[in-house]
């Protein structure tokens, strides 16, 4: 991916809001999965880190994106972005 194209995904994400919350648990399979599946329905996808997960959110960013075969755009604080186009009707077109 390049910057560019990071860029312009960093910017649709900003309007995001988070759609899943990593507590106190850390990254447990069940949140794993369910980040996965939500890839079905959409290609970008924000992530909260709680202030009670004692992990790092460039470490969980990473495990998620190797887990689900998606992309870090971003990690923000504790907020972050994914990326996983749809193979069969990709809506994000990249520049």
């Amino acid at each position: 991916m390049t910057s560019k194209q990071r860029a312009y995904l960093k910017s649709l994400a900003s309007s995001l809001e988070p759609i899943f919350q990593v507590g106190k648990s850390s990254l447990t399979p069940q949140i794993t999965e369910a980040i996965g599946e939500s890839f079905h329905t959409r290609e970008l996808v924000k992530i909260a880190v709680l202030k009670n997960c004692m992990d790092d959110p460039r470490e969980i960013a990473q495990l998620v994106a190797e887990r689900t075969h998606s992309q870090v755009v971003q990690v923000i604080g504790k907020k972050i972005v994914l990326y996983k186009p749809d193979k069969d009707n990709p809506r994000i077109q990249l520049p």
